[in-house]
């Protein structure tokens, strides 16, 4: 019998993603709101005019708080540039939505299904960390979601990202 390995190590090289960054009520409307802003950029707002096609994952960067049980209020979510638009990015129309060069990332990352809440990232931050143990080689502060389908998909496929220390 192969079991599904619990957890698993990538690297990814830097790159520019288009980034924008809220601070709602609810983690959920955050994203959603960010998320809907990038769609226009990727669909036609940006200074080309055109579609740029979708990548994912799409990134959540979140932070605990200090006590460690609740989330900021502030989630960068983040799309990474096709390609062909890496050395030239167009412009978005939107002044919320910032280019960013983001260094490369090794992280440790492990799958969960479904909807993303402050609750069950909170939980899948708990789960992992039994799994993984007392570590000091990743961070504790901040996290990563990374989603790779529609959010109306119920049984969607994430992960959660703890970002290995330089």
């Amino acid at each position: 019998q192969c079991e599904e390995a619990a957890y698993e190590e990538r690297r990814y090289p830097a790159g520019k993603w288009a980034c924008v960054t809220k601070g709602e009520p609810m983690y959920e409307q955050s994203i959603s709101m960010s998320f809907m802003k990038l769609m226009r950029y990727i669909c036609k707002e940006n200074s080309v005019g055109c579609y740029l096609g979708m990548t994912v994952p799409v990134l959540n960067e979140i932070h605990l708080t200090k006590e460690g049980t609740e989330l900021e209020r502030e989630v960068v979510t983040a799309y990474y540039l096709p390609g062909e638009f890496q050395q030239n990015p167009p412009v978005p129309m939107d002044p919320e939505i910032h280019i960013t060069e983001r260094a490369p990332l090794r992280v440790i990352t492990r799958v969960f299904y479904g909807m993303t809440t402050e609750e069950t990232i909170l939980r899948e931050i708990s789960l992992f960390w039994e799994l993984l143990g007392s570590t000091d080689t990743v961070l504790r502060e901040t996290y990563i979601v990374a989603v790779y389908e529609n959010p109306s998909i119920p049984q969607r496929r994430n992960e959660i990202w703890f970002i290995c220390r330089a």
